[in-house]
């Protein structure tokens, strides 16, 4: 485990300040996710942070991947063109299972564009209607989509990192632990050359939250819905990203998840960011709030050295 301070600000120019000066409408709201979420703070983000970053990347219009409202994704990439066969990461967004667009987390995708990557920002079905394992059924499909179509859009659908935050990080993980929902979409397991969790929860029983019972309450199996009951020696490399400052979803689901991984002669890392708590970890994601740049390099340093593998 690394610990990573957290936070200082980068040199900006007016258009930076101005930038911030937009964001910051938000930022008392994103010190408490679930108020953020439903005041519409992270579309106002994405607006923000599209101002400085959509020049560089092209972004699709939704697609839809199956016929479920939430069943959406967009795909950003580098601007131009150019270079074909790059990575591929899909980005899941949290929100308890209940909440969140993919189109409001477009943000990431774009980040993740602007430094070579295809990106794709996915939404799935939510609580009510969205129960597990609904959510891991979507990721798989959205996944499929990638490998069957993101040659289009210069992706190597060979190489697919999941990618999520929250509740996004679990479905995200889950997907590269436990290989039942990839299988039954046909997507070789060999395609996925790692994951990324942002302060995510994968051990997480008994359940005791509102949208923890609201999400698995119904499973006749819990232990099955645990990612660490599917760590593995041949899983894809894991990079695990969690806040200090973190008391929605406490630093210990990413601390026993690399111990286990790691116990079984699995690939996990975790990086633990001090100072920052669960909503700043996705907002470091974006150009506004990007800090000191540390989350995202972590994540980058982990991409280019796993693409490669």
């Amino acid at each position: 485990m690394t610990e990573i301070p957290g936070g200082k600000g980068r040199k900006m120019g007016w258009i930076g300040w101005t930038l911030v000066a937009l964001a910051a409408l938000a930022v008392l709201g994103f010190f408490s996710w679930h108020w953020a979420v439903r005041s519409q703070a992270v579309m106002l983000l994405d607006r923000v942070d599209a101002l400085s970053t959509a020049s560089a990347v092209q972004t699709s219009d939704p697609i839809s991947y199956g016929p479920a409202a939430e069943q959406i994704l967009l795909v950003a990439r580098p601007a131009g063109g150019g270079q074909k066969s790059r990575p591929v990461i899909l980005f899941i967004h949290g929100g308890s299972w209940s909440m969140g667009r993919a189109q409001d987390y477009a943000f990431v995708a774009r980040n993740l564009a602007a430094q070579g990557y295809v990106a794709v920002s996915a939404g799935y079905r939510l609580v009510p209607g969205g129960e597990y394992p609904a959510m891991l059924e979507d990721g798989a499909a959205a996944t499929r989509w990638i490998h069957d179509h993101i040659a289009d859009y210069g992706g190597d659908p060979s190489r697919i990192f999941l990618m999520g935050h929250s509740a996004g990080a679990y479905n995200a993980v889950m997907l590269a632990l436990d290989r039942r929902w990839l299988d039954a979409r046909d997507v070789p397991q060999g395609a996925i050359a790692g994951a990324i969790g942002l302060a995510g929860p994968y051990d997480f029983l008994p359940l005791d939250s509102e949208g923890t019972r609201d999400a698995f309450g119904d499973a006749s199996d819990l232990d099955a819905t645990q990612p660490i009951n599917f760590v593995r020696a041949d899983a894809p490399p894991l990079l695990l990203l969690t806040g200090d400052d973190d008391t929605t979803v406490r630093p210990r689901n990413s601390v026993a998840l690399e111990r286990a991984m790691i116990r079984v002669g699995g690939t996990a890392e975790l990086r633990q960011f001090a100072g920052i708590n669960h909503a700043g970890i996705i907002m470091a994601m974006s150009r506004p709030f990007a800090g000191d740049g540390a989350v995202k390099a972590a994540v980058h340093e982990f991409l280019a050295q796993s693409a490669h593998h």
